[in-house]
């Protein structure tokens, strides 16, 4: 089946959508606090260009040659062993698995936007009784807004690449930026703004381990959408003369931009008005809003233009998480736009139930195995082991099985000079990094 056309921007903006999640403004912040400020951020930005970005113009290609969904695009690509190569195509598989918590997450974001409007904690000990409430006792708060993320995912999925994935991030993807540039613009005329700026880049080498390595290659694939499938579907309805560099350079580049300057106007916030920065659901859902209570009625006001650009930013990376499937069942089993939607939410909706119940007092205890919770286990399964991997399927099938030519024919042109250093670090040093981190993400190294 054809897959509908993306206009440039279109493509631009649902790509960056994907990659624009809450991996940008949630996690990168304080991880790269915990991992040496600004050592760490260099150790991104190094990341994201040697990795990140040849693996992300590797998947492009893979869609912008195969033209269909991730399965069939492998198996039309693969000169021989057709019949194994297209499981590679499977690796779409981890979007929708990613949902299943993810979903959960974007409901606990709609429930503070609704909060923020008459309530803010007082201290973050307060924000911190609030939140665990909501975790371990609020069984019904957080499946009525996980129900509410599941229907509106669905709609706009059900809607197709151009009216419904193309035109949510034509104005989603616009008003996030617009709202945490005006937080952005405040934040430095606080005081505070220049021991954010320290914080975020000023370099303690200390702390830069080969975890910490591990952790940026991981995350960098995780807020790209890498290892997932969801740009390599998009990748398939881009035009013929498309340039697939120039494409991924503005992905890659809205996507960081957005993680510094959220970074720096979260850690102004922090520092100005708070206790400083903190790890995990800490920073945005306990230290944050006690921070925002601080500025008084202006903080209100800012804790629901931030909850609100966070659901834009869980919504936008939702739809493409979930569509790389949504394709599959469109091309391969002939199915309706509006059945294969509906199975695929129904599928991260139900699950998601276990993933909340996981966490609440009563029910955690059966859905624990490991020391670990369903909730984390999904996590866990898919950051150390699918997106790693998914990455290193495509780096050898690029590498190793697309002959030469074929990739020559499309990316000399568009990398010129750089075309062998890129080829040559897709097929020796990118599938060796993605093999350590997914062995030091299992505990394996």
């Amino acid at each position: 089946m054809k897959i509908a056309r993306f206009s440039r921007i279109g493509f631009i903006m649902a790509a960056a959508g994907s990659a624009v999640g809450l991996g940008n403004i949630w996690k990168f912040p304080y991880i790269a606090g915990e991992y040496g400020g600004g050592a760490f951020v260099l150790v991104y930005l190094l990341t994201v260009l040697l990795i990140g970005f040849s693996i992300m113009i590797a998947e492009m290609l893979i869609g912008y040659l195969g033209r269909m969904d991730t399965v069939s695009s492998f198996e039309e690509l693969a000169p021989v062993n057709k019949h194994l190569w297209k499981f590679g195509g499977f690796q779409s598989l981890a979007g929708l698995f990613i949902m299943i918590f993810y979903s959960v997450v974007i409901g606990w974001i709609f429930n503070y936007i609704i909060t923020s409007l008459t309530y803010l904690p007082a201290t973050p000990k307060e924000a911190e009784i609030v939140f665990n409430s909501m975790l371990h006792t609020d069984f019904i708060t957080q499946f009525f807004y996980h129900t509410v993320a599941f229907i509106w995912i669905t709609y706009v999925l059900n809607k197709g690449l151009k009216g419904g994935i193309e035109r949510m991030n034509f104005y989603l993807m616009p008003a996030l930026m617009i709202i945490l540039a005006g937080m952005f613009a405040y934040a430095t005329t606080l005081g505070a703004f220049s021991q954010a700026v320290a914080f975020m880049f000023a370099p303690d080498w200390s702390k830069i381990t080969s975890e910490a390595f591990v952790t940026a290659v991981g995350h960098a694939f995780f807020t790209l959408s890498l290892g997932m499938g969801a740009i390599m579907t998009y990748s398939a309805s881009l035009e013929k003369d498309a340039n697939l560099v120039k494409n991924a350079f503005w992905v890659v580049f809205l996507d960081t931009t957005i993680a510094i300057v959220a970074g720096l106007m979260l850690f102004t916030f922090l520092y100005q008005y708070g206790s400083g920065p903190a790890k995990g659901p800490g920073l945005v859902f306990i230290s944050l809003p006690a921070a925002f209570y601080e500025m008084g009625i202006v903080g209100n006001v800012f804790a629901i233009l931030f909850f609100v650009a966070l659901a834009f930013a869980g919504l936008t990376s939702s739809v493409s998480l979930v569509e790389p499937m949504v394709q599959y069942f469109i091309d391969r089993f002939s199915w309706s736009r509006l059945r294969a939607s509906l199975s695929m939410g129904l599928f991260f909706w139900f699950f998601g139930i276990f993933a909340i119940l996981s966490n609440i007092d009563g029910a955690k205890e059966y859905l624990t195995w490991g020391g670990k919770s369903f909730f984390d286990w999904v996590d866990y399964v898919t950051a150390a082991i699918m997106l790693p991997l998914g990455g290193l399927i495509m780096a050898v099938f690029v590498g190793f099985i697309i002959p030469k030519s074929k990739v020559e024919s499309v990316m000399k042109s568009q990398l010129k000079w750089a075309f062998e250093p890129w080829y040559f670090s897709l097929r020796y040093i990118t599938p060796i990094a993605m093999f350590v981190v997914m062995l030091s993400l299992m505990g394996v190294l």
